[in-house]
């Protein structure tokens, strides 16, 4: 993104990174931002482990190897794992599903995929370029801005189908052009709220933060939420049964990233703080009772297993400062997530053994090939009903023969 005009750092820019607020304007602070729309709610908290441009952790040093062409995802013919996983590669939406994979966009803008709870739908966000007209200060001057404005769609994951706009995160008023931040969707199993981060549809009204918006009322609500200094927050991902949603609220120790996850009831609109600094993007397990997660630390990022409840670390299942974003698999037996090696992005999975809460790592897989995958967009996996595991029949009790004569008995 270009801006035409200079401009100075000021209070309101917590990274350091474009103009104050009040310097210039709300949709102008977000347009400066935009050149690290990527950074601003990921490397800022570790997300994006700081390995980048290094060597990487395995045995092939990173800025030795090529990625793959925008075009191509490179996967071994042996990976194989239940139902599909969506991510994000060059601007595209891909979907995987064991060996096999399909690019389901082409517009080269694509980011944040996720599966609709039913599988039948990905939403992602599509940044639509153009120019952006906005006051440079206090005086009215209307000034012409370079504009990456992005667009909430939805699109058939088997491909058969149009792309649906849903909603634009465009603002006209007047001559003024601008626009507000929609970010990370993911869709409720009520099958009509959508979990974003956003500072829409004002954005001198509120920072960028987690709302709602309404496929029905077609409003955006935004959550009674904690937030710190306007850091804001991210990583929004639904229970299975829609009864919480997690999330994460930003914030800094000193120059540092300090990242907290959070639970939210939509139901009574209480919530309550799971983890202390330096966990983000979490990731439910099917039956709700743990947490996948990314743990920042000064080394790098790793994927962990947290108790849903109390926030402890149960599990490290990664150990190589390399590792973040996961998402668990549906079947509950596999958690993946993206890895970094210097600088080449790709996915893995680590398949889980053992009775839940007391897990090891039986093997780590990699399911991509010097891909080169998009950091910033976490990968969302599906599994249909029909390839789910059988949940386990209990018997019904019966009681012995003498303890029932005992209850007749006078």
């Amino acid at each position: 993104m270009t801006r035409r005009t200079s401009a100075v750092r000021g209070t309101r820019d917590p990274y350091g990174l474009g103009p104050a607020r009040d310097y210039i304007a709300p949709i102008v602070a977000g347009v400066a931002l935009l050149v690290v729309a990527a950074l601003t709610f990921s490397l800022m908290n570790n997300q994006v482990p700081f390995g980048i441009g290094k060597s990487g952790t395995g045995s092939n040093p990173g800025p030795n190897r090529t990625p793959a062409p925008p075009n191509v995802i490179i996967v071994e013919p042996e990976v194989t794992f239940p139902g599909s996983i969506v991510y994000a590669k060059a601007g595209n939406v891909w979907i995987q599903t064991g060996k096999d994979v399909r690019q389901l966009t082409d517009a080269g803008k694509d980011s944040m995929p996720s599966f609709s709870p039913d599988g039948q739908w990905v939403y992602f966000i599509r940044e639509q370029t153009g120019k952006g007209l906005y006051p440079l200060n206090h005086h009215g001057r209307l000034t012409w801005y370079d504009l990456s404005t992005p667009e909430l769609l939805r699109v058939p994951s088997d491909g058969n189908g149009k792309i649906e706009g849903i909603v634009n995160g465009r603002i006209k008023k007047g001559r003024s052009l601008g626009f507000f931040w929609i970010r990370q969707p993911v869709l409720s199993p009520n099958g009509h709220t959508i979990a974003v981060v956003s500072d829409g549809t004002d954005p001198g009204a509120t920072d960028t933060v987690m709302q709602f918006y309404d496929t029905n009322t077609k409003k955006f609500t935004k959550l009674k939420l904690a937030e710190s200094a306007t850091l804001g927050h991210q990583d929004p991902a639904w229970m299975a049964d829609g009864s919480y949603l997690l999330l994460v609220k930003n914030g800094r120790d000193g120059s540092r990233g300090a990242p907290q996850i959070i639970k939210y009831n939509p139901e009574n609109q209480k919530s309550f703080t799971i983890t202390g600094p330096g966990y983000l993007s979490p990731a439910p397990s099917p039956d709700g009772k743990y947490i996948a997660a990314t743990r920042t630390d000064s080394f790098g990022t790793d994927v962990v297993i947290l108790d849903a409840a109390t926030g402890a670390e149960i599990l490290r299942v990664t150990d190589d400062a390399g590792s973040f974003s996961p998402a668990w698999s549906p079947a509950g037996d596999a958690i993946a997530f993206l890895h970094l090696d210097g600088n080449i992005v790709d996915l893995q999975m680590a398949t889980l053994d053992g009775a839940p809460g007391s897990w090891t790592v039986a093997k780590t897989t990699s399911l991509t090939e010097v891909s080169g995958l998009d950091a910033a967009s976490r990968p969302s996996w599906f599994v249909p009903p029909g390839e789910l595991p059988a949940a386990p029949s209990v018997a019904p009790s019966i009681a012995p023969a003498s303890s029932a004569s005992a209850s007749t008995a006078p």
